[in-house]
C-alpha cells in the first residue's frame, strides 16, 4: 500500500529510541523526511547514519524539550530547511514514578514539563505550518492514563492530558483539514520499558507475568507495530480519521 508520504516532512519528539525510533524508521522506509528531535546526540546520529546509508532524508535536531523556547526552534529549523511540515509526532517523555506519596508539588509540575507542555507548545509553534499542508497530528498516550499504575502520578496525569488534548485539537483544527489522533500503547518493551523492569530483583518473573496477561500471542506489542500503526495515521490513507483513542495493545 503506498501511504503517498514521500518528501513529506515529520517532526518526531523523542525520536532516537524506542517507540520514537521505530516511528522515524517507517516514515523514511516510506519516503517521508522525518525530523528527529531527541536528546541523546550518539542515538541520534546512529539513526541519522543508518537512514542516510540507506538513501534516505533526515534531519536531526538535539534539543532538551520542555522550554518554550526549545519547541519554536525546532519548527523555525525545520521550516527553513525543508520549508514545510506535513505533521508532528508527539511521543517524548519519560514514566519518571513522581507519585502522589512519593512525590511533591515540584517533583509533579516538573512531571509535567516533562511529559506533557512540549505536546502543546510543538503544535502550537507547528499550527500554521499544518493549516497549510492539511497535516496530521499523532499524540503518543500510555495505558496509564486509564488504568493507573499507582506512584506515577505526574506521568500518568500528562498521559491523560493528551488523550484530552487529542481530542481538542480535533475539534478545533477539524475545519482546517488537520486530523489528530491519539495511540495507547501498554507493555512495548522499548529501552525505559527495560530499565523499569530492572528494578525488580525477579524482573524475568515480573515479565512473564506481564506477558501471560496479554491476550493475543502471549507477546509484547512491537515498537515496530506502534511506528506502523503511527505511520498509517499520519497518511491520507486515514483521511477521514480524527479525535480517536487507538489501541495498539495485543488486546491488553
Amino acid at each position: 500500500m503506498d501511504l503517498k508520504l514521500s518528501n513529506k516532512v515529520f517532526i518526531v519528539s523523542g525520536g532516537a529510541k524506542g517507540i520514537g525510533e521505530a516511528i522515524v524508521l517507517e516514515l523514511a522506509k516510506e519516503g517521508a523526511i522525518p525530523v528527529i528531535v531527541d536528546r541523546s546526540v550518539e542515538a541520534a546520529a546512529n539513526l541519522e547514519n543508518q537512514i542516510k546509508s540507506e538513501g534516505k532524508k533526515c534531519l536531526t535536531i538535539i534539543q532538551e524539550l520542555g522550554r518554550e523556547d526549545a519547541c519554536k526552534g525546532i519548527v523555525d529549523q525545520t521550516i527553513s530547511t525543508y520549508g514545510r511540515i506535513d505533521g508532528i509526532v508527539n511521543n517524548a517523555g519519560v514514566n519518571d514514578s513522581v507519585g502522589l506519596s512519593s512525590g511533591s508539588p515540584a517533583s509533579f509540575r516538573q512531571s509535567l514539563t516533562i511529559n506533557l507542555t512540549h505536546y502543546y507548545d510543538l503544535v502550537h509553534y507547528a499550527v500554521d505550518h499544518l493549516k497549510s499542508s492539511k497535516g496530521a497530528i499523532v499524540n503518543i498516550s500510555s495505558k496509564t492514563a486509564l488504568t493507573g499504575q499507582g506512584g506515577t502520578s505526574g506521568y500518568a496525569a500528562s498521559k491523560g492530558a493528551q488523550l484530552a488534548l487529542t481530542r481538542e485539537w480535533a475539534v478545533e483544527l477539524a475545519p482546517f483539514g488537520i486530523r489528530v489522533n491519539a495511540i495507547i500503547p501498554a507493555e512495548v518493551l522499548t529501552p525505559l520499558y527495560k530499565s523499569w523492569l530492572a528494578t525488580f530483583e525477579n524482573a524475568e518473573e515480573k515479565l512473564e507475568g506481564i506477558v501471560s496477561k496479554i491476550p493475543l500471542g502471549q507477546r509484547m506489542t512491537k515498537s515496530e507495530e506502534i511506528g506502523a500503526m503511527t505511520v498509517f495515521l499520519l497518511s491520507e490513507r486515514s483521511a477521514h480519521t480524527t479525535g480517536q483513542w487507538h489501541f495498539i495493545d495485543g488486546g491488553y
